[in-house]
């Protein structure tokens, strides 16, 4: 068609009809989004409770966009009905007709009350407050509803998906807190008496805080997904949740070390006591050890022994004091320090046996060594060598006598080991030639 007007060229039969299916598909299509978002769990949800916060800014704001986009989609609905009211005047339509569909379908044909877009906030390149009305064409229309939906479902279904994850999150993890506060009382872990109570008490305030929050404010618990534009992208913020969640199950373990306490704690004190009896037992030896080793080796310094851990021993008698009055919270951790100190004692008490008695063990050696020499010897027929029996008899009258000096000692040793091997390289010499010395030990 030739006809052209303010919109362009004057739409044709079939041009106006493909319009008209389009845009009724389209109705369809915003109707049943509005009636499922009239209709939605979270709406209702938002309706009815006491909201604070950014939920309430941004639900003050959503109710106003739902509304205008009723506004919107009346508006549109009465421009479709009368598209079709036109069309149907004729089965074919008059010039007229085509012109003022054209307009209609085409054009800012569609009026909308000025009212409605500033009650919205609406920006004022889409509604200006002077104006008792605002003119769209029905594709703009049908963007502005597109873009007002999106924005309120978003915020619906972000609120509904904190409503749905936490509050029952919380009050699960609230009966476990009960339920760990009955078994903590029942162990003697009582606020102000154990850090473990201390933190219940804290974890009870922090969970119902944390709920009046998310009821009151569940968008200030929401985490939108980056760079998504679908509505409801995104997550609701666990963080404060699960921080809780982690303390009680460290309080828990705590609680269960107590009651592990109570079962065997009797059986862990008797370790005790013979871990600290084996450590008295031990640095007694040493002691004695000692005496003997100054009053046998002379020119040696030898260390001196400790005493018995009274502290020790007097941390014991608490340990069982505590389990004789039920005292389970104070008797775990003292246990678990004991144990680890009572094997420290034990350990330093033979090391010191160790250290003491190192003296006496160099003279067992060079004893056995001067004596497995002398059998080399016997074996290979220098028994009654004068020279040889002289060094041996001089380094075992070092030996064998009290005090016993280990320096002078060790030269006689080692005296007698030379003389012993210039023998030997003696006999094994090859007439005519150099042969080599028996370095080896009393075993070769």
């Amino acid at each position: 068609m030739g006809d052209t007007g303010p919109t362009g060229p004057v739409m044709d039969r079939d041009e106006v009809d493909r319009a008209l299916a389009r845009l009724g598909a389209e109705h369809e299509a915003i109707e049943t989004s509005l009636l499922a978002l009239q209709d939605h769990a979270g709406r209702r949800l938002l309706e009815g409770a006491e909201l604070t916060g950014v939920t309430a800014e941004r639900w003050s704001a959503a109710e106003a966009s739902i509304t205008l986009l009723w506004a919107y989609f009346d508006a549109y609905t009465g421009a479709l009905r009368t598209a079709r009211e036109i069309r149907s005047r004729r089965r074919w339509s008059s010039r007229e007709d085509l012109a003022e569909l054209t307009e209609l379908l085409r054009g800012e044909a569609v009026t909308v009350s000025g009212g409605a877009a500033v009650t919205a906030n609406a920006p004022t390149a889409h509604g200006n407050p002077g104006r008792l009305s605002e003119r769209y064409s029905l594709v703009t229309l049908v963007a502005r509803m597109n873009e007002l939906y999106a924005t309120s479902l978003d915020m619906v279904v972000a609120a509904d998906a904190v409503w749905s994850a936490l509050p029952a999150r919380i009050d699960l993890l609230a009966a476990e807190l009960g339920r760990t506060r009955k078994l903590a009382h029942s162990v003697g872990v009582r606020p102000g008496e154990h850090p473990a109570g201390d933190d219940l008490e804290r974890i009870t305030r922090t969970l119902t805080r944390l709920r009046e929050q998310v009821i009151s404010d569940p968008l200030a618990f929401w985490t939108p997904a980056r760079g998504s534009s679908a509505p409801g992208g995104g997550r609701p913020d666990t963080t404060v949740y699960d921080r809780e969640a982690r303390a009680l199950e460290e309080v828990r373990r705590e609680i269960d070390a107590v009651l592990a306490v109570r079962q065997d704690a009797e059986q862990r004190i008797v370790r005790l006591r013979d871990v600290l009896s084996r450590a008295d037992r031990t640095l007694a030896e040493a002691r004695t050890a000692r005496g003997e080793v100054l009053a046998k080796i002379a020119a040696t310094e030898v260390p001196v022994v400790g005493g018995p851990p009274i502290v020790l021993q007097e941390q014991l008698a608490a340990a069982a004091e505590y389990r004789r009055h039920a005292q389970w919270h104070r008797l775990s951790p003292l246990l678990e320090s004991l144990e680890e100190k009572a094997e420290d004692e034990l350990l330093r008490a033979r090391e010191s046996l160790t250290a003491v008695t190192a003296p006496l063990a160099v003279r067992a050696e060079l004893r056995g060594r001067l004596d497995a020499y002398k059998a080399k010897m016997a074996r290979l027929g220098h028994a009654e060598d004068p020279e040889l029996a002289e060094k041996y008899e001089k380094a075992r009258r070092m030996l064998w006598s009290a005090p016993c000096d280990l320096r002078v000692a060790e030269q006689a040793v080692l005296r007698y080991q030379h003389a012993a091997a210039e023998l030997l390289g003696a006999t094994r010499r090859v007439p005519g030639q150099g042969g080599p010395v028996d370095r080896t030990g009393p075993g070769a």
